[in-house]
């Protein structure tokens, strides 16, 4: 019960000072300061990087699997994995696009 408790107080808390940190105007990184958002965008890149690369090992594990257990549907399974293979890439190209177009908008 103290747990909720807790979760509940630190909830609460952000939700009354989040419109103090949206209230703010829109202003101009001073000249040297440091840049947020190419920081979070290499981040974000990182996790869809990690994420793509963890979803094709699993593709890759599962498809050579598939053809061991049945080895006459091996080319099925092949064309099903690198059709798998190529949405999962996409995700990290369009993450990757998305991120040098926030950055660089101008």
């Amino acid at each position: 019960m103290k747990k909720a408790a807790t979760i509940l107080a630190v909830l609460v808390a952000v939700l009354i000072l989040a419109p103090g940190v949206f209230a703010q105007g829109t202003t101009t990184a001073p000249a040297g300061g440091t840049n947020w958002l190419a920081i979070s965008g290499a981040f974000g890149m990182a996790l869809a990087a990690a994420g793509c690369g963890y979803a094709q090992s699993k593709i890759g594990s599962s498809a050579c699997e598939g053809m061991a257990r049945n080895p006459g549907a091996a080319d099925a399974i092949r064309a099903s994995m690198i059709l798998g293979l190529v949405f999962v890439e996409t995700l990290a190209l369009f993450t990757l696009v998305i991120i040098f177009t926030l950055i660089f908008k101008g």
